[in-house]
This record gives structure tokens, C-alpha cells and sequence, in this order.
């Protein structure tokens, strides 16, 4: 296939080119032909990746090229095929779309003279069902996907039409989508083409005219979207070829068919849950006006002394205390903080010579005025324990505006603006030096990736990807989760805020655009202190077992210890709070006082879903809150009674300061395992809603930071036997760096020791039929869990919680060896 890749074709359209009128005529078309790339899960008939035909074409002028023969003035192409050919192949793509859109923003990184690129992609042998599906499309220098044209060629159908209801045929079509591109829910073509066969199996009809308009409706309706524009080239069995028989051709959108748009609107839209849990939270949460208007404000926070992440959680709760830190305030002054960042640990610039930094940002909503706002910045600096130092040195905080709304502000005199030395008591919006730090630029587009910056008039994304291909930086950039130091036993109130825990040990990811991967994969050891839990019951569930389990897991390698006092499990008995607090708090007060210092200052997580659990095991010692409810409780499908019990769950995690492992779930752990009205499956319905959970905790005021998340699918929990194995196979995809993502970029933990499906896979028998399978108990699956632990850590999980951290200690260390140079 070699041979194919290497051919560069340059096509010139130079006919009636107007260059006074901007109009652009000329093509260079750079074509790779068949890769065998993996995209989603699609499979051809041999079971291997179907290969993907790709061409890539640049709307250019080369009149300066063609009448110079200037290298200096041509594109070079050459260099972009060879980063093509080199670069696509090793990745897994989640859609045709997240294909489209990686190529075509490593076409526009690799050459700043391109504009935009126009793709084509087409997968072929896919299946019986259709030969192949292609994806027209077109990517700016914005680095947004314009609209999408599908073509589905040769869509086969058995039905019948006439008089002969009984006699059927196989039909043939060409269907051609029009959409708009959204890497958050790509287009699953096969899927649709699938079911499109099963709606076929029953049906008849009697004009051809009926059969190519049902096609065109099947297909909107499996869509959804207004906006979306089909057209269906059909004709009798087999007759695509001109000549064999009459053809039709037909154009619809959902407007031509009203009653089924309801009715599918009735049933897609809404979710698993029947209400969107932002509608629920809506109508639990009192209804708040403000007298006066609102600014949205962009902060940088930054710390290099003392204890770093502290330092920077007292600032963000000393932002919404203006009244406290300022005098002569107005009544009806407000801040509210309502987006955060991940938070990263990064090299110093500048001075080099000084600790590292802990950099994150933040967005507030505001009725201050810019001159006040900074006042306020500055007064938290020197609450915070900022003293003057040396420009660019080391600060327990620094705090600096760096977008409001979308102004423009210099308050220095027009003749000082030459310069960036004058900068003291004065404020500069948007901040001039934001193009030049990664340091600012990750966090923002972690909240604003899309915000086009009001001077440089490119995306806080773009700015990003330049900043990051002139990086030279020995120390990359680390995305850090810190935890926090319970009990707390030193006291240091400020005005107006809860007390401020330290954050002494923190874990670190690298960051990056392809599998994340953290700089070390966590093991989180499960101490089930129950009577009744599926794996361990009874066995830990007494003081001594309990300490004996959690001092042997913390000697053999554990990270962190996770404490659950009430079973999960199909049909477990009902634990009240209280009971579930005198089965955890007294082990982990007991962990906190052992002997060995390696034991008592371990991490401890607490698994609950419930608020006053969760408050009374973090008190006592706890670090870390495991839900598996993701903060809304048992209640499925959601009700108000859920968005209530997220409210205050986060309210309670807020005010805590620690981490969060949030799970997919919906339930009973044995129910509610449909996922088809998703088009993605099940990677999609997790995603969906385990990221609208993620959304509602971390945004809005009251919200929880977003470096203190966790996320889990819920392997086991609602899911099949299938589901689960898909979820484990394509994890990187959940929280895969895509747009519109929501869980992109967030840690991942993967628990699926012991679990029962794991029992049904070793129940089944061989392929063969040589080995009949067998019947397994929780504790005899040691070796498949160790497949799966293998399997998460080459998908770049930060956490996997096992039963067994000895054995699975030299899993991870070998996986992680083996797949940490990839």
C-alpha cells in the first residue's frame, strides 16, 4: 500500500481566476489511497478495521508559484503528505468526524499558508448491509468542522412492492446526508444502515415511489435534526447501473414528515432519565434576579510557595467575599465562581531559578468593574500570604484578569502603551501576554476553547496549538490532581470562607491529545467493611480484618484505600446513614492512628452516595468521596428528589476540597442495560450521561472544582456482558480530547475486579466446543481481572480499584512498562 500513499496529485483550476474579486480557483490535492486506520468500532467482513480511502484538498492561489517557480512561493505539499502518511495510522478515531477533523487541523498546523481543507473519507467492505460510506467536509483555520455530506453507496434492503407481497427482492440506494458536523455525537453510519435493514424485514410495499420515500424518512427520523437535508437515489433490484431499470431520485427534510418528527421527538430526545437532569436542577434551584448586569470574567491563578493548591482554593473562596476584603461596598455587589480548569503543575518561564508553579484559571460572574475587580485580586494576594518579590518570582498566589467579557481595556496613558514594563496598579484586558503561555492557554481551553480572543482573533484552541508547536520546555505541563489532609488539625480562618484544608500529596497526568496517560497508573485497593458485598462480604467487615487489609494493601502498593459500609450489589439490604457511618468512620479513624507512618498518613476514599456519610468519613479522615450514583442518588430514572440530593452532595464535596470518583450508573446495578436509542451504543449513552452529571457538579455557582474530578464508567453496573467488554476496550474514547466532549481530559478510573460478567465470559464455552466453560466465584476471577487491569492501563486509565493489590501491582507495572512508550 505504500506505493498508493505516496502519490501526490496537483490539480489546477486557474480558469477565470479573479484574484481583485478574493476568488480562489486552484486545488492542490494531496491523496492517500486505502490506510487501514481503526474508526469507531466498525469491522468488515473478515472482522479486521475496514481501510479508509482519504483525500485531502487545498483551495490555494498559485499564481505566485506558477510565474516564479518559487519554492518559497508554493505550499508544500510534500511535507504535509509525509505527516499524513506518518501520523494518521497511529491512532484510534472515535467517528469519520473526529477523523476529518484530526487531519484536517494537522494539515493546517503543518502549513500556515492553508486556510482550510477540504476532506474526503470513505470506508470500505464494511459489510453486507452497504459497500461503503463516505464523509465530504470541510475544516477552517478556526479548527471548527463545517457541514458534512454523507453518502451512504449501494444501501441494500429486502422488501417486496407490487401485487406480490410474498416475493422479495433485494433494493438498492444511494443516500446522501447533509448535517451539521458535532464531534460530541458523530454520525453513526453503519448503525443506521443496520437498522435501516431491520425495518425492512417486515415491510412491503406497492410503489417504488413508497419504498425510496420510506428510506429517506427512516433516516431523518433515526437523525433527528431540522436542519438535515437526505436524498435518496433508488431503483429495483440490484439497479444501480444505468439502463438495468427506472430510477427515482427524492429530496426530504424532517419538515415534510410533521406527526413522525413529533413522535420520534417524543422518544429520541428524551433522554434515559425522561427529564434532562438541567431541567430537574432548574426546578429544584430558588429563582435568583439580579438588579444589575452581569460580566463574565477569565482569572489566572498561579502559586509556587507554600502549600500551592491551598493557597489557590483560599483565593477562589476569597473571590466570592468582596463585602469582606473591600470596604464601602455596595448591598448588592456579587462574584460567583462558575467554571473552573484542571490544574496543572508547571515549569517557571521567565525566572527559571524557582519552584514550580501550580497554574489553573477560572471563570467568575460579576457586576464589579474592571478597576474594582483587580483591586479586589490584589487585596486576596495579600490575604492569601503574597509579598513583594522580584517580577516573574516566586508568590504564594498570583492572581491576573485575563479576559472581561469581550473589551478591550488599557487604563495606562496612550503615550506609556509602547511597553509592557509599567504594569504595576494599571490593568491591561486581555491580558498581553496570554499568547505566549501554555500555562494560561491549557486552562482556558479547558472552559473556552472556542472563545476567539479579541485582539489576536483566533480561538483560545488555536492559540493553544500554536503556543505548543514552539514549545522547547524540558518540563511539560502536568495536569494534577491535589488531595486534601484530613483530619484537619491546624486552624487558619479567613473572613467569610470555610476553613481551607492542606493539600499536601497530589497525583499527576501528562497531558496530551492522543491516550491520556498519567505519569503513574494509581491502584486503589476495595475494603468492603459489609456484611454482605458480592466479593468480600464478611470478611472485613470487623475492625481488626479491616486494619489487616488495609495496612497489607498499603505495604503491597496501594495509593489509596476505598472504605464502603453499604453493599452495591442486585437485592442488597437497606444500610441507614447511621448504621453506614459506624461501619466506616471507626476503620478509618483506626487507619489514621496505626503504627506504621506508611499506613496511617495512606489516602483513604470513602464509597457513598450519601452526603452525611460522605461528611463524616472525610472529617475523620477520609480524602477522596467514591460515588456511584454520581452525586444523584439511587432514584432512576431522575427526579427532583435527584437533582436535590446532587445539590447537596456537591455542596458538601465544595466545602470539603477533595476529589470526587464520579460513576456511571442507573439504579439497581442489574438493571437498565438498554442503550439503543443512543447512536453510539453504550460508549455514547455513558458518555451522554455520566458527562451531563460532570457538567451540572462542576459548573455554575457552587460548583465543584474541576480538578477534584474523577471519572468512572461503571463497568458492571447496567451494562451487559457486551457493553462492558466495549467500554474496556475503547476507554481512552470516553475521555478522548474531541470537542464537545464533556468528559474530555477528565482522570479516569476503571473498577471491574471480580465483577459478574466477568463470571459469565468464564462460563461460556470455546469457539470450538473443546472447553465447556466454568463457573466461577468472586474470588476465583484473579486472572481475568488481571486481563482487564492489562486492558485499562493500555487505555490510559489513572485508577483501577481492585481486590488484590498485590498480584495486580505486578500487572500494572508491567503494562504500564509496555504501553508507556507508545
Amino acid at each position: 500500500m505504500a506505493e498508493d500513499l505516496r502519490l501526490v496529485e496537483l490539480t489546477l483550476f486557474c480558469q477565470s481566476t479573479d484574484q481583485s474579486a478574493g476568488i480562489v480557483r486552484d486545488l492542490i490535492c494531496v491523496k492517500t489511497h486505502l490506510l487501514n486506520l481503526k474508526v469507531g468500532s466498525a469491522r468488515g467482513p473478515t472482522g479486521e478495521a475496514p481501510p479508509v480511502l482519504i483525500s485531502i484538498s487545498i483551495p490555494c492561489d498559485v499564481s505566485g508559484a506558477t510565474i516564479s517557480d518559487n519554492l518559497s512561493r508554493s505550499i508544500d505539499h510534500a511535507s504535509i503528505h509525509t505527516v499524513l502518511f506518518n501520523t494518521l495510522p497511529t491512532r484510534h478515531y472515535t467517528s469519520l468526524e473526529a477523523l476529518a477533523d484530526y487531519a484536517g487541523n494537522l494539515v493546517l498546523q503543518t502549513s500556515k499558508e492553508v486556510s482550510e481543507v477540504h476532506i474526503e473519507l470513505a470506508q470500505v467492505d464494511l459489510s453486507s448491509v452497504v459497500d461503503s460510506i463516505s464523509l465530504e467536509t470541510t475544516c477552517a483555520r478556526d479548527g471548527v468542522l463545517r457541514t458534512g455530506r454523507f453518502v451512504l453507496k449501494n444501501l441494500r434492503c429486502l422488501t417486496s412492492i407490487g401485487s406480490e407481497p410474498l416475493q422479495r427482492h433485494t433494493f438498492c440506494f444511494d443516500v446522501t446526508i447533509q448535517k451539521n458536523m458535532d464531534l460530541s455525537h458523530p454520525f453513526d453510519a453503519r448503525a443506521l444502515a443496520e437498522s435501516l435493514e431491520r425495518d425492512f424485514e417486515e415491510s412491503s410495499f406497492s410503489t417504488l415511489e413508497a419504498l425510496t420515500n420510506f428510506v429517506a424518512k427512516q433516516v431523518l427520523l433515526a437523525l433527528g435534526q431540522a436542519d438535515d437535508v437526505v436524498t435518496v437515489v433508488g431503483g429495483s433490484p440490484n439497479a444501480l447501473t444505468p439502463g438495468d431499470s427506472t430510477q427515482l431520485k427524492i429530496t426530504r427534510c424532517l419538515a415534510d414528515f410533521p406527526e413522525e418528527h413529533i413522535a420520534s421527538n417524543d422518544r429520541t430526545n428524551c433522554s434515559s432519565s425522561c427529564v434532562s437532569l438541567a431541567d430537574l436542577l432548574a426546578s429544584v434551584l430558588p429563582n435568583i434576579s439580579t438588579l444589575t448586569p452581569k460580566h463574565t470574567v477569565a482569572i489566572a491563578l498561579g502559586s509556587n510557595l507554600g502549600d500551592r493548591f491551598a493557597n489557590i482554593e483560599t483565593a477562589l473562596r476569597l473571590i466570592e467575599q468582596p463585602n469582606q476584603l473591600l470596604a464601602n461596598m455596595d448591598a448588592d455587589v456579587a462574584v460567583s465562581v462558575i467554571n473552573t480548569s484542571f490544574m496543572y503543575e508547571t515549569a517557571p518561564m521567565y525566572v527559571t531559578d524557582q519552584p514550580r508553579f501550580a497554574n489553573c484559571a477560572c471563570l467568575i460572574e460579576t457586576n464589579l468593574e474592571p478597576r474594582t475587580l483587580l483591586r479586589l485580586l490584589k487585596k486576596i494576594e495579600t490575604t492569601v500570604g503574597r509579598v513583594p518579590s522580584i517580577q516573574n518570582g516566586p508568590r504564594a498566589v498570583d492572581l491576573d484578569i485575563l479576559l472581561y467579557d469581550r473589551e478591550i481595556i488599557d487604563t495606562r496613558p496612550e503615550d506609556q502603551r509602547e511597553t509592557l514594563d509599567n504594569l504595576v496598579e494599571e490593568l491591561v484586558v486581555p491580558h498581553p501576554r496570554i499568547a505566549e503561555r501554555e500555562f494560561v492557554l491549557r486552562p482556558l481551553a479547558d472552559m473556552i476553547p472556542e472563545f476567539v480572543h479579541p485582539v489576536h482573533k483566533k480561538s483560545i484552541r488555536t492559540l493553544l496549538d500554536d503556543v505548543i508547536r514552539q514549545s522547547n520546555i524540558d518540563f511539560p505541563m502536568l495536569k494534577v490532581i491535589p488531595f486534601a489532609d484530613y483530619p484537619i488539625t491546624e486552624i487558619r480562618q479567613l473572613p467569610g470562607i470555610d476553613q481551607v484544608p492542606s493539600m499536601g500529596k497530589y497525583w499527576s497526568t501528562r497531558c496530551s491529545n492522543d491516550i491520556q496517560r498519567p505519569t503513574k497508573v494509581r491502584l486503589m485497593a476495595t475494603l468492603n467493611a459489609t456484611p454482605d458485598s458480592f466479593s468480600d462480604g464478611s470478611v472485613n467487615n470487623t475492625l481488626s480484618a479491616a486494619l489487616t487489609y488495609a495496612a497489607t494493601s498499603v505495604r503491597a502498593g496501594a495509593d489509596i484505600i476505598d472504605i464502603g459500609g453499604y453493599s452495591t450489589r442486585p437485592g442488597a439490604a437497606f444500610v441507614s446513614p447511621e448504621e453506614e457511618c459506624q461501619r466506616v468512620v471507626p476503620v478509618i479513624q483506626a487507619i489514621r492512628s496505626h503504627e506504621d507512618q506508611d499506613v496511617s498518613s495512606a489516602l483513604i476514599s470513602i464509597d457513598t452516595f450519601r452526603w452525611e456519610v460522605a461528611e463524616a468519613a472525610v472529617l475523620a479522615g477520609a480524602n477522596c468521596i467514591n460515588d456511584v450514583y454520581s452525586f444523584t442518588g439511587p432514584e432512576y430514572p431522575l427526579t427532583e428528589a435527584s437533582a436535590e440530593h446532587l445539590l447537596k452532595m456537591r455542596e458538601v464535596a465544595r466545602k470539603l476540597a477533595v476529589p470526587v470518583v464520579l460513576m456511571h450508573s442507573r439504579g439497581d446495578a442489574g438493571s437498565n442495560k438498554d442503550y439503543n436509542h443512543y447512536k453510539g451504543g453504550v460508549q455514547e449513552g455513558v458518555r451522554v450521561e455520566l458527562g451531563e452529571r460532570v457538567e451540572a457538579i462542576i459548573k455554575g455557582k457552587g460548583g465543584v472544582r474541576r480538578w477534584f474530578i474523577i471519572v468512572d464508567p461503571g463497568i458492571g453496573f447496567s451494562k451487559t456482558v457486551e457493553a462492558n467488554c466495549a467500554l474496556l476496550r475503547e476507554a481512552s474514547l470516553m475521555i478522548a480530547n474531541t470537542a464537545r466532549n464533556p468528559l474530555a481530559g477528565y482522570p479516569q478510573l476503571i473498577g471491574s475486579s471480580r465483577k459478574s460478567f466477568l463470571g459469565t465470559i468464564l462460563e461460556r464455552p470455546d469457539i470450538d466446543g473443546t472447553y465447556k466453560g466454568r463457573k466461577t466465584q468472586p474470588k476465583e476471577r484473579g486472572w481475568a481481572t488481571t486481563a482487564t487491569v492489562a486492558c485499562a492501563v493500555q487505555q490510559g486509565a489513572s485508577v483501577v480499584r481492585v481486590h488484590d493489590v498485590q498480584d495486580m501491582r505486578d500487572v500494572v507495572a508491567v503494562a504500564s512498562a509496555v504501553w508507556s512508550f507508545c
